[in-house]
């Protein structure tokens, strides 16, 4: 069952869903608008290897935004840190955006409960486009759980920035 936008806002003064800062004119009638940071990470290499770490560009994102090269993927993050100890998250884009031929969030939307944090956001442009710091980008939404809970203790936990694929640790471990 998802949350309505009301009842995201009852549960983040109850303190049961964490989005820092939370601003009331992001809500939604069943998301949260999250905004996008200023700093990007460009994945530069070519051919992307999954036994190693992808090269990456960092860019600082100004007022005068930044083109979106759609030869490139992009990791960005929230500003919001967001996550819930009671709920799930699922983070993807706002249909406003992607009318402008921004693919967010495509292959990762779920997030685990117990994850609190700002999260590293996929970003695949079809054609050059223009983001901007700060800009709504994508929203979340909020999904009741059922069972017993057990808290995400894994490697992304812990990043405020956008963070590159750990994958090559998961193929040379096993």
């Amino acid at each position: 069952m998802i949350l309505t936008g009301l009842k995201i806002k009852s549960e983040v003064y109850n303190g049961n869903i964490h989005i820092k800062p939370f601003l009331e004119d992001n809500l939604n009638p069943n998301s949260y608008n999250y905004r996008l940071n200023n700093k990007l990470l460009e994945i530069s290499e070519d051919v992307i290897n999954p036994f190693s770490y992808a090269k990456c560009n960092e860019i600082t994102l100004t007022d005068a935004g930044y083109r979106l090269d759609p030869k490139k993927v992009y990791l960005g993050s929230t500003i919001e840190e967001i996550g819930s100890d009671n709920y799930v998250t699922q983070l993807i884009g706002r249909s406003s955006v992607g009318r402008l031929g921004l693919f967010l969030q495509i292959t990762a939307p779920l997030g685990h409960i117990g994850s609190k944090h700002c999260w590293t956001l996929e970003l695949k442009s079809v054609q050059p486009l223009i983001i901007y710091p700060n800009m709504k980008i994508g929203q979340v939404s909020f999904w009741c759980v059922e069972g017993q809970i057990r808290f995400y203790n894994g490697k992304y936990n812990l990043y405020n920035e956008p963070h590159i694929s750990e994958f090559s640790k998961e193929l040379t471990n096993e």
